[in-house]
């Protein structure tokens, strides 16, 4: 392929490589079609946001390779690495997926367990006598 764009994308323990090629929009993860790998209405309408919002969904053919965290994570991060990706094919879309938040990670992650502690927040039941 000619020119590739590649774009990482990152969301709580999920990583994601995104390679775009010019094509008609076909989008495969980790070698699946992306309605086979992601359920959900919710997370395909999710990843697919940075390609709609720029109307370039039919210009480009995605593969994505996503490991690590859950389904949600990974949606989040395929967006993410769409979003750079596509800023790499074209710097005059950066407004466009600035404005919409594209193109910020999402810094949530979940907190480390303290020792002396059932979890992160959660404290050992308190007995006075």
């Amino acid at each position: 392929m000619a020119n590739e764009y590649l774009g990482t994308g990152r969301r709580k323990t999920a990583v994601a490589r995104v390679r775009l090629a010019s094509g008609s929009g076909k989008v495969t993860v980790n070698g699946r079609p992306m309605e086979t790998y992601f359920a959900l209405e919710t997370q395909r309408t999710d990843l697919l946001q940075p390609l709609t919002a720029t109307d370039s969904l039919s210009k480009y053919d995605v593969r994505i390779n996503v490991k690590g965290g859950g389904p949600n994570g990974q949606a989040g991060a395929v967006r993410h690495g769409i979003a750079r990706a596509l800023l790499e094919a074209d710097a005059n879309l950066r407004p466009t997926l600035k404005s919409l938040g594209l193109l910020t990670r999402d810094p949530r992650m979940k907190e480390r367990k303290k020792y002396g502690q059932p979890g992160a927040r959660k404290r050992f039941q308190f007995s006075k006598r």
